[in-house]
């Protein structure tokens, strides 16, 4: 199968992922600087789930330019994290909302886990598919930094009951260790 439908349902998905997020982003009735002072907690968490969103765009989209063709598994798994990012909205407003109380952080962890896990499903789905030999599975190699984050995701989430200011400062680190983009598959298809 083409995979063109597939990244077009995705992207399309993730720009109403980011388009529900902001609509929590309520315009105070008042016209001074002091009315936006009580959304700062609901800015901070849209902005984390911005970063953590388009990092997931931007991996995604690099990840399809490695693939030739999808297949029925490969449609499921990435339909399975496109569920996972789907639930960013929800968490990140109940955190915002919540001034980073440890419920909603740990929930929050609980999903960007659960999104981690999906994309790492994903791209095993498609080196199965492509084999172990493909410029897609040599690209990604062992994925250091996604195991990272899959392993910072995991500690964050009991932390957040203890210290949550800990745990979305380790939510920045996952995020700030992504933004420098991942250049594996760049590399892999100019060679």
């Amino acid at each position: 199968m083409v995979k063109g439908r597939l990244e077009a349902l995705s992207d399309g998905v993730i720009a109403i992922i980011i388009t529900i997020m902001v609509l929590e982003l309520k315009t105070p009735h008042e016209s001074d600087l002091a009315a936006l002072r009580p959304l700062i907690p609901t800015f901070l968490s849209y902005v984390l789930s911005f970063v953590h969103v388009g990092i997931y765009w931007n991996n995604h989209h690099h990840l399809f330019q490695a693939v030739r063709q999808v297949n029925g598994s490969t449609l499921w798994a990435n339909l399975h994290l496109l569920f996972w990012l789907s639930l960013f909205p929800f968490v990140t407003a109940w955190m915002g909302k919540n001034h980073f109380a440890a419920l909603p952080v740990a929930l929050y962890g609980v999903v960007l886990l659960l999104a981690a896990i999906a994309y790492f499903t994903l791209t095993r789905t498609l080196i199965f598919y492509h084999g172990q030999d493909s410029t897609l599975a040599n690209a990604l190699g062992r994925n250091f930094k996604g195991k990272l984050s899959v392993l910072i995701y995991a500690v964050t989430i009991p932390l957040a009951f203890a210290i949550p200011g800990l745990a979305c400062a380790l939510y920045v680190l996952v995020a700030v260790l992504w933004l420098i983009p991942d250049r594996r598959i760049e590399k892999a298809l100019n060679s």
